[in-house]
């Protein structure tokens, strides 16, 4: 496995051996994607904040970026600690955005030139939304919104990534891959079951005018003590009774997270990929398809291993 990282500043490529390896952390949503290295000043470099960066394994392009941060400490001013974001850092951006009788995908793609990004495949979420109107909102959250509403609407997930430089849309769906985690492929797991988070065993939910609708589960209040959700709803349209109900089925259960560490590095898995999980944890065995909530390649010493917080089956992120 052969690893190549350049640094262009205006027209000069530099090629910098860095320090100690190099990590790339991706999300799968909010976030953008972020390259982390270290390399030794020497009078040769010369690179500044705004720069392109390229991360390629065996001649692949896997990050394409910007220079955002460099920072060094004093007892080693050589040495350069270097972050770069891909161009999902610019959806930080806030706008005010208002549309209609729009797509998830066409929204991505007005927001893109209006911001001068740089488009790659695009899948046709197909649901139009009836329209929106975004007040001072962060270009995540635009898009994330859309997105939102396309899953509600069509019980399909997409996911938004930037692919080595160019901004992918991509139903999760077709981001399965031929990976299976188990015992001989994690180094090690963390797995957590809580009812601190998330977890209610008694709905109430409230509307002007009219009395509240209260939905619970006793034996689970015997066994976790009151743990109560409560949700004003304006929404005349909305049957609170069924709302309630579908609630406490979310919700009324411990939750699981699972985040599997050192796992042998496959270049394919970002944020959003879907991959078999087989893997006995106590008191559930999983086997099944999770998404990848979060991934954290790690490249050093001809060496690729990954951290995986995954979520689906039970696991929340």
């Amino acid at each position: 496995m052969t690893y190549e990282l350049f640094i262009q500043h205006g027209t000069a490529l530099y090629y910098p051996p860095v320090v100690d390896g190099v990590t790339i952390e991706w999300d799968r949503k909010g976030q953008p994607g972020k390259l982390s290295f270290e390399v030794v000043k020497t009078d040769a470099l010369n690179f500044a904040e705004g720069d392109a960066c390229r991360f390629s394994v065996d001649g692949t392009p896997l990050f394409f970026g910007f220079v955002f941060e460099k920072s060094r400490q004093g007892s080693n001013p050589k040495q350069i600690k270097v972050t770069v974001y891909d161009q999902l850092y610019y959806l930080k951006n806030k706008d005010y955005f208002q549309y209609e009788n729009k797509t998830a995908t066409e929204v991505v793609k007005m927001l893109a030139e209006d911001f001068g990004l740089n488009l790659g495949t695009l899948e046709d979420t197909g649901y139009k939304i009836p329209g929106r109107t975004e007040d001072n909102k962060t270009l995540f959250d635009i898009i994330q919104n859309a997105l939102d509403d396309t899953l509600k609407a069509k019980t399909t997930m997409y996911v938004l990534y930037d692919k080595a430089g160019k901004l992918t849309l991509s139903n999760i769906a077709n981001m399965k891959v031929g990976l299976v985690i188990n015992e001989e492929t994690a180094g090690d797991y963390d797995y957590k079951t809580s009812i601190a988070d998330n977890t209610y065993n008694k709905i109430r939910l409230f509307r002007e005018g009219q009395a509240p609708v209260t939905v619970k589960d006793a034996a689970n209040i015997r066994q976790w003590g009151v743990l109560q959700y409560v949700e004003k709803v304006d929404d005349e349209s909305v049957n609170l009774s069924n709302m309630a109900s579908a609630l406490l089925k979310l919700y009324n259960e411990k939750t699981r997270t699972l985040t599997v560490k050192n796992a042998l590095g496959d270049t394919r898995i970002r944020a959003g990929t879907l991959l078999v999980v087989v893997l006995g944890l106590g008191d559930i065995n999983v086997s099944n398809f999770l998404l990848v909530e979060q991934v954290k390649h790690s490249f050093k010493d001809n060496e690729h291993l990954m951290e995986l917080k995954l979520r689906g089956d039970g696991f929340v992120a």
